[in-house]
């Protein structure tokens, strides 16, 4: 197997993105996180734009272990001193240096000549090498320099002693086998092209970011560019999670990578929540849709083998399972599914029935939950619990200690429990928990209306895991407080006890 090497750049080119800026505690946040997913290299940022940037690179050094710390530097020698000053504590260091090279850049950039960019570049490689060495040189809008030209700038670099040459394909213009043409070009016509490792950098300008990386890939280059989610500068950079799994499910290309596939969705959730960036539903690999299946052919394919409508396990990337939603294009193994799970049980006949109401509500309704499903299948929702809420009373305000008190119902014995919490809601649960004493983790929470107007009807669902298993609970009421609690003790009559 050859072996891949992956750049993240999440925290220099993914934080290009207006709004998307991270301070420098969230920064070694992030880069904990990416050497627990096994990147091999870190942009942790252009240490000369700021002294924010300066900094972080210097914060994440010490934090970091094992991943090598690469700093950005224009080909300029000031830059790179500050880099180099930057990247004093890091275990593994590299100089990511580098100059135009497409005749727009030549001409309208740095009003200079062909040849004085190859000076200029060799000039900095060979400056950076003083510091480091392990220095990578970019050819920024590479994806639009002539092949011929470009290739006597790669052997140029090498020969100053570039160890990486990254060829990005910096507006995203090129096609996936033009860019990957282009690579192959390089590996055949350059001289000493065995001594450094070809890097991609693609951008998604035209949706082909990752097409263009794969593409590169294989025709040599053993170096990939990329960000968590595929963030960064206008339409983004290529997603490390697609590549990372584009290789693991096309073993027959014989390329690994170093990174752990199960840390890729805790990372994407990180980088989005920290970034204040949401991951788009039908995002590939990470998207809340990717795993999901509302056509009632591909539900029932599902059901029957996972493998007939999905080639990715969701354990794989670190996602508890797939998910069936049900809509109007659902089928009755879908419904069927659905109601087996919640613990209802339906003859062919009861079925067909219920199905032919679920179709009517589902053309009038976006979303369809477990209780218009229960609902539908003439279920009382409440009738076989074994626990009940009995009472609530919570006491809660500005300055003041919340603190809840409830009553439990269990199999027809009455308890009481007091606590206090950080909100109404966390010492209504506390409270709870006293009563069940159970090891258990609130794993997701969602409160919306059902109704408009002050005196909403919330409804709240749950996921709550106990014993590696998690369980779904729902609960509604004009009290979001009582809907919370309504909803967890929904849960735990669901456990398997």
């Amino acid at each position: 197997m050859d072996r891949l090497y992956i750049f993240d750049t999440t925290l220099r080119d993914g934080e290009q993105v207006p709004g998307c800026q991270l301070n420098t505690v969230e920064k070694i946040q992030v880069a904990k996180q990416l050497e627990l997913l096994g990147v091999d290299v870190i942009e942790a940022g252009f240490p000369v734009s700021s002294p924010g940037d300066f900094n972080s690179v210097i914060e994440i050094s010490r934090a970091v272990t094992w991943p090598t710390i690469c700093a950005l530097t224009r080909a300029v020698e000031r830059d790179i001193d500050v880099a180099a000053e930057a990247l004093q504590y890091a275990k593994r260091k590299r100089i990511h240096t580098g100059i135009g090279t497409s005749d727009s850049h030549i001409k309208y950039k740095f009003n200079s000549t062909r040849e004085e960019i190859i000076e200029r570049a060799v000039r900095a490689v060979k400056y950076a090498r003083r510091y480091v060495d392990d220095v990578e040189f970019y050819a920024e809008d590479a994806g639009r320099t002539d092949n011929d030209y470009l290739a006597r700038v790669v052997e140029a670099v090498i020969k100053a002693g570039a160890t990486v040459v990254n060829i990005p394909d910096t507006t995203g213009y090129c096609l996936p086998q033009e860019y990957g043409e282009k690579i192959k070009w390089l590996c055949n016509h350059v001289a000493g092209i065995e001594h450094a490792v070809i890097s991609t950098h693609c951008h998604n300008d035209l949706g082909m970011a990752t097409a263009n990386t794969v593409s590169g890939v294989m025709n040599g280059a053993r170096q990939v560019e990329v960000t968590i989610n595929g963030i960064g500068e206008r339409a983004g950079n290529t997603s490390l999670e697609e590549v990372a799994m584009i290789l693991k499910c096309h073993k027959g290309l014989e390329i690994e990578t170093n990174i752990n596939t199960t840390k890729i969705y805790p990372t994407s959730r990180m980088v989005s929540s920290l970034m204040n960036m949401p991951v788009q539903p039908n995002k590939a690999i990470v998207g809340k849709n990717a795993f999901a299946h509302s056509s009632g052919i591909h539900q029932d394919g599902v059901l029957k083998n996972v493998q007939t409508y999905e080639i990715i396990d969701p354990h794989d990337v670190g996602i508890d399972d797939n998910a069936i939603v049900l809509t109007a294009r659902s089928g009755r193994a879908a419904l069927k599914s659905r109601l087996t799970a919640l613990g209802v049980k339906l003859e062919q006949e009861q079925l067909d029935k219920v199905y032919e109401s679920f179709l009517k509500l589902a053309d009038k309704k976006k979303d369809i939950n477990d209780d218009d499903i229960l609902l539908l299948a003439g279920a009382d929702r409440t009738q076989n619990h074994r626990i009940k809420l009995d009472y609530l009373q919570v006491t809660s305000g500005v300055g003041v200690k919340a603190v809840a008190s409830l009553g439990l119902n269990i199999s027809g014995e009455k308890f009481e429990a007091c606590a206090s919490g950080n909100g109404p809601v966390d010492a209504a649960i506390k409270a709870l928990k006293k009563i069940v004493n159970r090891t258990m983790t609130l794993k997701e929470f969602t409160i919306q209306a059902i109704s408009k107007g002050s005196d909403d009807m919330g409804k709240v669902h749950m996921q709550v895991e106990y014993d590696h298993h998690t369980y779904y609970g729902f609960g509604a009421n004009t009290d979001i407080i009582a809907a919370s609690v309504e909803a967890y003790i929904d849960c735990i009559n669901k456990f398997k006890l």
